[in-house]
């Protein structure tokens, strides 16, 4: 362990499930840094969101030293982890990955993998999320990522971040060919859902896979990795849109 690293907490999550490889990758390459917490629901949680669970208790099974299973959201695991499972001391960084696929442009909005991380810099922390392009067959490698996610992790945690902002980082399948700091992308989307009639003749949807096109913002995210770049991409908390103000408040007082 490098010197003066001991005192580092780094908290670590995923939406792909606790038992996920890429989970895994992402635990050893932490290490490095000091000492990791691992706080990651017991399934597969992808597209969740930022959801965070009211409804119900939460169930939390510990499996060893610092490693936590919940039957929860990321954002639940991250909420946990920050204000109980790691000893009475705020994380010095919250890491969420690496996602199996790509989490780019719009699909932000529903990625339980950046959710991680929103939630993370939403307590005061600063955060990063992690996720991996798949091959032509569908399978992950995790081995240019989690060296990337261990270099941005010395990085935040040297350098800090402005205030309510985290990292979103994307690499693609295979050697990267450098790195490239880009804007959130847009995507048009078609219709993505499949009826289906049961065996009692019940018609019952599937939300498909989405088919997608990239915009082609030179500068987004989408445009990178499809360079072979690996995408970091700085997201902000606050979802104002600033310009917006004065034009509406204009026309909002008719309102009254």
């Amino acid at each position: 362990m490098r010197r003066g690293t001991a005192r580092r907490c780094i908290l670590v999550t995923n939406d792909d499930g606790y038992d996920a490889p890429g989970l895994a990758a992402l635990v050893e390459a932490m290490g490095a840094l000091g000492r990791v917490v691992v706080v990651a629901p017991d399934r597969e949680q992808s597209g969740a969101g930022h959801a965070l669970t009211l409804g119900r208790p939460l169930r939390v099974r510990q499996t060893g030293e610092d490693r936590y299973r919940v039957d929860g959201t990321p954002t639940d695991c991250v909420h946990l982890g920050v204000f109980h499972l790691t000893g009475g001391r705020a994380p010095d960084l919250v890491a969420s990955g690496i996602n199996r696929g790509l989490n780019l442009g719009d699909d932000v909005t529903y990625s339980g993998t950046v959710a991680g991380a929103l939630e993370g810099t939403l307590l005061h922390v600063p955060s990063i999320a992690v996720s991996v392009a798949t091959d032509e067959e569908g399978r992950a490698r995790f081995e240019h990522a989690a060296t990337f996610a261990r270099r941005l992790a010395e990085a935040v945690l040297a350098r800090g971040l402005p205030a309510g902002v985290f990292l979103n980082a994307n690499v693609p399948s295979g050697r990267p060919r450098g790195v490239r700091v880009t804007r959130q992308g847009t995507r048009s989307y078609r219709a993505a859902i499949v009826e289906r009639l049961d065996p009692s003749g019940r018609p019952y949807f599937w939300i498909a896979g989405a088919e997608t096109t990239p915009a082609g913002e030179p500068d987004g995210d989408h445009a990178a990795v499809r360079d072979r770049r690996i995408s970091v991409t700085p997201l902000h908390a606050n979802l104002t849109h600033a310009p917006s103000l004065d034009g509406i408040a204009r026309w909002a007082r008719e309102l009254l």
